[in-house]
Parts: C-alpha cells; sequence; structure tokens
C-alpha cells in the first residue's frame, strides 16, 4: 500500500475511535507549535483555547487550511470558553506570562499562580477526566499548584521538563560528537532551569556512556549550557523565549498519553519518598502512558548526585511554602 495512503488510513481511524480529543490553553507561541506538531501526529481534534479569542481561532483557521497537506482528517478550533475543551483527553497547558526584565522570580510565580488558578478552575469543571501536561513557568512550581487546584490525582498531572532538557542536553552532545542526534540518550533530573542535574553517566550515544567519549571538562560545559539553554535563546532573540522545542516537547508527552505509548521520559512528577522526598514535584525518570505516570524509576544515584537532586527538589519545596503557602 502507498506509504500516503497507510498514513492518512491511520489518521483517519485514530481520527474516528471515540473522536479523542486534545485542548491546548494558551495560544500563544508554545501553545500554537503545540497544536501544530499534534496535527502533524494526527492524533486528535484539536481545541485552542486564549483568553484573547480572535486571537486563538486565528491561528486555529490558519493550522486548518494546511489540513489538505498535512493530510490531516481531524478539527482544529479556537476559542476563548472552556466549556469547548469538555471531553479533551489530555490538556497541555501553556498559558503564562514570562519573565520580563525588572520582574523578579517572586513576581513570575505570583502572577503565573493567578493564572494557574484560573486555568484549573476550568479545567476541573469541563474536563474532569482528563491528564494535564504543564508548561508553564516556574514548571515545578506551576505543575504542584495545578495539582492543588484541580484536585487530580498526581499521576494526572505532569510537568513538562525533562524532555525539553534531555532535548537541549542531546543537540550539544551531538554537535560535539558529530554524530546523529537519534542516537544520544541524555539523562537529565531534578527541576527545569538552573537547578537541573544532569546524569553523564546515564547518558549514552549509541549505547556507550558519554563518560568514554568525551572529557570531564567538555562534559561539565554542555551540561552548564543544557541548564542555561533557554536563556540563551532568550538572550540572542532579545525579544521573546523558545517556543518551537518546548512546544513539540510537550506534544510528545501529549501523544505518550492519548496513545498509551509507555514512553520512558524524564518528566516533573509527584513524589512519595522516592529519592529521598516527599510531597514535591520534580524531574525524574518515568513512564509515560493512558494513565499518564505509569511508573517512577528510582535510579542508583552517588552521593553527589541525589544531594545535587534533593537540593533541587528542596529549593523548590521552600519557595512552595514561602511564596504560594503549601
Amino acid at each position: 500500500m502507498d506509504m500516503v495512503l497507510l498514513e492518512r488510513n491511520i489518521g483517519v481511524y485514530l481520527m474516528t475511535r471515540g473522536r479523542r480529543k486534545i485542548a491546548v490553553i494558551g495560544a500563544g507561541n508554545v501553545g500554537a507549535t503545540c497544536a501544530f506538531v499534534l496535527a502533524q501526529m494526527k492524533l486528535a481534534d484539536i481545541v485552542m483555547l486564549d483568553i484573547f479569542e480572535g486571537f486563538a481561532k486565528g491561528k486555529a483557521l490558519d493550522m486548518s487550511q494546511n489540513s489538505n497537506v498535512l493530510n490531516y482528517d481531524g478539527t482544529i478550533t479556537g476559542t476563548s470558553k472552556y466549556s469547548d475543551i469538555s471531553g479533551s483527553d489530555v490538556v497541555v497547558v501553556t498559558s503564562g506570562f514570562p519573565r520580563k526584565p525588572g520582574m523578579t522570580r517572586e513576581d513570575l510565580i505570583s502572577k503565573n499562580a493567578e493564572i494557574v488558578t484560573q486555568v484549573g478552575e476550568g479545567i476541573r469543571e469541563h474536563a474532569p477526566e482528563s491528564t494535564i501536561i504543564m508548561v508553564t513557568n516556574p514548571l515545578d512550581l506551576m505543575t504542584y499548584h495545578m495539582q492543588k487546584v484541580t484536585g487530580f490525582p498526581t499521576n494526572r498531572v505532569i510537568g513538562q521538563a525533562g524532555v525539553l532538557d534531555s532535548a537541549r542536553m542531546a543537540h550539544f552532545i551531538a554537535l560535539e560528537l558529530d554524530c546523529a542526534e537519534e542516537d544520544v540518550s541524555p539523562m537529565v533530573l531534578g527541576g527545569h532551569g538552573d537547578t537541573m542535574v544532569p546524569l553523564p553517566r546515564y547518558t549514552t550515544v549509541g549505547g556507550i556512556p558519554i563518560t568514554q567519549l568525551m572529557s570531564e571538562e567538555r562534559i561539565r560545559e554542555i551540561s552548564e549550557r543544557t541548564a542555561g539553554g533557554g536563556g540563551e535563546i532568550v538572550k540572542l532573540l532579545e525579544r521573546g523565549s523558545a517556543f518551537y522545542a518546548p512546544g513539540s516537547a510537550a506534544a510528545i508527552m501529549a501523544e505518550a498519553v492519548i496513545n498509551d505509548r509507555r514512553r520512558v521520559i524524564p518528566a516533573s512528577c509527584h513524589l512519595t519518598g522516592q529519592y529521598g522526598l516527599d510531597d514535591v514535584y520534580i524531574g525524574v525518570p518515568t513512564i509515560i502512558g493512558a494513565n499518564g505516570v505509569e511508573k517512577i524509576f528510582e535510579l542508583d544515584l552517588t552521593e553527589s548526585e541525589l544531594e545535587s537532586l534533593q537540593g533541587s527538589a528542596n529549593f523548590y519545596k521552600s519557595q512552595l511554602s514561602e511564596l504560594l503557602g503549601y
């Protein structure tokens, strides 16, 4: 059978199997990129919600007019009404303020916590059976806050962090070794950002640990560049922040849930004693499937690696208490 025809038939089958639905909250660059990648995957009907209804509808119409090119048979709609996300299997939350010059971290947390509260209440009312993929920053804090607002089981509220951080690290490693990126399997734990914890021992290229392929100095430099990956892009753009990789990473997680792929993905999950941590969201390796977080892997870490991970988690836990009152 012709591969294009086969791909189209698979897309039709998936779309008609109960008319699956994915909602993307926030139609900005990250949300629109996520929706566009999801459309290319031919997974489900897609709804983009934004407080600026015309903004969401305009982007949805633009994407819809590309359906013939993509062989996409689902619907892509824009809205400002939470009732339109009813029945969503997965909800990706990208809405929030970016950090601007002069804005403190505390200011960002306060403003985005208000947005997450409003979004969470809308999801709780209209998509109570959905699995939530969080992208809003500060990621680990906002994922915890979303779970509290919705009251959803912790396995159904997941933060997108490790997929993006790992992808950035994989890119830098591939550049260094001049190899195919698909052969790089990185492992990054901890918070999304400066407190991330790269694990070179568990990072491989074609099954070979990078500790055997490059010097400690280069590994350290790549790890530092990965941690500052978002900031590097902000500096280059001057206006705005990264959106292609974050949007695509969120789409990958949504696909793992809706297709029950049981992908091994580093994600921000709620810990209940793993790694000596409790009642905190932090990036760890997990299996993502139809139930959201299906399983959390507890790796054998060195004392230094464990201290770094716990330090990252405890930093966010202190902010939960000080800034959000948890």
